[in-house]
């Protein structure tokens, strides 16, 4: 007989149900045991969606954790949970799949790896979900063969669709600004394609509240454009929107010393398109939803296979604060309207130090 990774979710909201649909019906080699969420409108969707295929609901996280045979957590409610219950879950001994970000606060975020490192054998992942999407990993490999040259310039944004109602205002208690909440996928791909190693030289940001005035009471806008400058001489340039009337539109560009890289551009095969000096090619015929699907499938199965082989993750949990700090970077510049600049260790120069 196979065996399965017995796996539970927490917090059944968009995200949490996403992922309980994933590894209930596409991940073969991973049972969905458990799942966790206190609202009755979770619990309620929970017994029609999850209960009749075995799955246990609980309105408890900590009884969750108890479960039998329980081997890996997938934490996805309200980002502000994530942090505590990645930790509580490394405690108990289980596998973590954190959904992004995991915490808007640099420190928590170093909690939470400390708490991993302390317990090397288990599997803390989060959830970067660009990561595992293959055109990206298409264009990766490209960049990584030498077909655009040395990768210079990366402008990339994420632009969530218009909703006409209060929800991006509500969302904005919480989720630590649209550059730690949305840009944080842009700022991951930047240190993915430069280097993790990337250091911060620079950080400018600003925004505007066009959609939702009522975002100004917790210092957010709904459309914001960052300029990160990076030692060694790259520059990243991010934008992000909430007011996107046609749809969601991530979109990515490298530009290299000998050509350029797009994904999600102009969608045709995967939604790779390479500029080079014959002229435009594209590799493209898949919608964005059903990419962004396949992104999450694939994030499910490997995260699976990495804890049932033994294998590597495909990234290390350091890299989310290496994000989140610079996240954090842009939504101090765009509160104080100051230029941030950083030394060749990524320590931040102070003003008086920085005007000299």
């Amino acid at each position: 007989m196979v065996r399965k990774l017995q796996v539970a979710v927490s917090g059944l909201g968009r995200m949490g149900a996403r992922h309980a649909r994933h590894f209930l019906e596409r991940t073969p080699r991973a049972e969905l045991v458990a799942a966790f969420d206190p609202s009755p409108e979770a619990q309620a969707w929970g017994r029609q969606h999850l209960e009749p295929y075995g799955t246990k609901l609980y309105t408890d996280y900590d009884e969750m954790l108890k479960h039998p045979g329980l081997e890996a957590v997938v934490v996805a409610g309200i980002t502000t949970e994530h942090a505590a219950q990645t930790v509580q879950a490394i405690e108990a001994d289980k596998h973590v799949l954190c959904e992004k970000p995991l915490s808007t606060k640099v420190e928590i975020c170093e909690d939470v790896l400390e708490a991993a490192q302390r317990k090397p054998y288990l599997k803390v992942l989060c959830g970067f979900s660009r990561r595992f999407d293959a055109s990206y990993r298409d264009a990766f490999a490209k960049m990584t063969n030498g077909e655009i040259g040395r990768p210079t310039i990366m402008r990339s944004q994420t632009c969530d669709k218009f909703r006409n109602d209060d929800y991006f205002v509500k969302y904005a208690k919480f989720s630590g600004g649209i550059f730690v909440d949305a840009n944080v996928h842009d700022i991951d791909l930047a240190l993915w394609f430069f280097g993790q190693d990337s250091i911060v030289k620079s950080v400018t940001a600003v925004g505007v509240t066009a959609q939702y005035p009522d975002l100004k009471q917790y210092g957010d806008v709904d459309n914001g454009v960052a300029i990160v400058e990076f030692w060694g001489g790259r520059v990243a340039y991010f934008c992000s929107s909430r007011m996107m009337m046609a749809g969601q539109q991530d979109t990515t560009e490298v530009i290299g010393t000998h050509g350029k890289i797009t994904i999600n551009a102009n969608p045709a095969f995967n939604l790779v398109e390479m500029h080079e000096l014959g002229g435009v090619r594209r590799e493209v015929d898949q919608t964005y939803y059903d990419r962004f699907e396949h992104a999450f499938v694939t994030e499910s199965n490997e995260f699976t296979e990495c804890i049932l082989d033994d294998k590597e993750l495909p990234f290390k949990l350091s890299g989310a604060i290496q994000a989140v700090k610079i996240g954090c970077a842009m939504v101090e510049s765009l509160k104080t309207g100051k230029k941030l600049d950083f030394d060749e260790t990524g320590a931040q120069i102070e003003e008086e130090k920085a005007r000299l």
